[in-house]
C-alpha cells in the first residue's frame, strides 16, 4: 500500500494533494459565459435571417406586378418562358466559343411557363364559376388566339403610359385574359399559389417559384433593397444559406466590367474565365515563371525568419529522395 501525506483524509491510494472541485458548477458557469458571449457578438457580428420570400407576399405588395408577370408566362414574353434548357426549347441558351452548352445539356427540369405557372394553379380553384368559364374560353381557343390574346394584353400592360396597372390599360381584344389575370391575382394574395406552383409536396424544390418571382420584380426588388443590385456591389452571408454570398465576390466582380457586363452570353463566360483561374491556380507549382514569383519576392523569408536565424542560412534545405 502506497505512503500517504499527513493530513490526506480520502480513502484513495494517492500520495499527491487533493482540493474538492465542483465539476457541475463550472460546467454551469462555462455554459452561461459561452452563450452570453454567443448571443452579443451574435447581435453585433451576426448574418442577417431573412424572412423567405412567397409568392403571397409578392401579390399583397405588388399584385399589378403580379398580373403583368403571370401575363408573360402565358404570352411567352417572361424570363422562363424564353429561357431555353434545362426548362425548355425556347432557345438555344448560353453558348462558350460557339459551343452551345446549354443546348448540349438539354431540357433536365422541364417547365411549360403557361400552364405550370398560370393555367393549372387557377384550374385548382374551386367554387369560382367566372374563373372556370373563362379558363374554358382559353383551352378551347387555338394556339395562336392564346398568343395573341396574351401578347396583347401583355405589349398594353407594359406601355410607359400604362406602367403597369390593369385599369389603365385600353380597350381591345384581349379574350378571357384580364378576368383570369386578375382572378390568378387574387388566388396569389390569399396564398394560394405557394403549393399549387412549386413541384415537391414538402417544398423541397423551390426552382419553380423561384423563377415564377424572378420574371417578376419581386426578387430584383429584394435585392436593390438590402444593397444587392448588381451595380451596388453589396454582399450578405444569410443565415442558412453557408456559405452565402462573400466566396461568390469573384464571380460577381466579372458580371460589373466588359465585354461580360453587355455580353448576352455573360454567365457561360464568366464560367469559362472561372474554370480557367480556378485550373491555373491549381497549376502554379507547374507553370514556369509564375512559380518562381515566390523567389522573386521573398515573402516567405518573413514568415521563416525564425528558421534563418537559428540556422544562418538563405533558404530552407531542400527535401531530396
Amino acid at each position: 500500500m502506497s505512503p500517504r501525506r499527513k493530513g490526506d483524509g480520502t480513502p484513495d491510494s494517492h500520495i499527491f494533494p487533493t482540493r474538492p472541485y465542483d465539476l457541475v458548477k463550472e460546467f454551469v458557469l462555462a455554459l452561461v459565459g459561452v452563450s452570453l458571449l454567443t448571443i452579443v457578438l451574435g447581435a453585433v457580428f451576426g448574418s442577417p435571417d431573412e424572412k423567405a420570400m412567397t409568392i403571397q407576399d409578392w401579390a399583397k405588395a405588388n399584385p399589378n406586378d403580379v398580373i403583368l408577370t403571370a401575363t408573360g408566362e402565358l404570352s411567352g414574353d417572361s424570363g422562363t418562358a424564353g429561357y431555353g434548357p434545362p426548362y425548355n426549347n425556347a432557345s438555344d441558351g448560353q453558348n462558350l466559343l460557339g459551343i452551345p452548352l446549354q443546348k448540349w445539356g438539354g431540357v433536365t427540369h422541364p417547365i411549360d411557363a403557361a400552364n405550370d405557372f398560370v393555367i393549372n394553379p387557377l384550374k385548382d380553384v374551386q367554387g369560382d364559376s367566372a374563373l372556370t368559364a373563362n379558363l374554358d374560353t382559353w383551352s378551347k381557343a387555338s394556339a395562336d388566339q392564346q398568343t395573341k390574346w396574351a401578347g396583347d394584353y401583355y405589349k398594353a400592360l407594359s406601355d410607359d403610359k400604362v406602367g403597369g396597372d390593369p385599369t389603365k390599360v385600353p380597350s381591345g381584344d384581349y379574350g378571357p385574359v384580364p378576368a383570369m389575370m386578375a382572378s390568378y391575382a387574387k388566388v396569389a394574395a390569399e396564398g394560394g399559389l405557394e403549393q399549387q406552383v412549386s413541384t415537391s409536396f414538402y417544398g423541397f424544390d423551390p426552382t419553380r417559384k423561384l423563377l415564377l418571382l424572378a420574371d417578376g420584380s419581386a426578387v430584383e426588388d429584394r435585392a436593390r433593397a438590402s444593397s444587392l443590385g448588381g451595380d451596388q456591389w453589396g454582399m450578405m452571408n444569410e443565415t442558412g444559406n453557408y456559405p452565402g454570398q462573400p466566396w461568390l465576390w469573384l464571380y460577381t466582380f466579372w458580371y460589373q466590367v466588359e465585354p461580360f457586363k453587355s455580353s448576352d452570353n455573360a454567365d457561360a463566360l464568366v464560367w469559362g474565365l472561372m474554370m480557367v483561374l480556378t485550373l491555373g491556380l491549381a497549376l502554379v507549382p507547374l507553370i514556369p515563371g509564375l512559380r518562381n514569383i515566390p523567389r522573386w519576392i521573398p515573402v516567405h523569408k518573413l514568415i521563416w525568419r525564425d528558421w534563418y536565424r537559428r540556422t544562418g542560412t538563405t533558404a530552407p534545405a531542400r527535401r531530396t529522395t
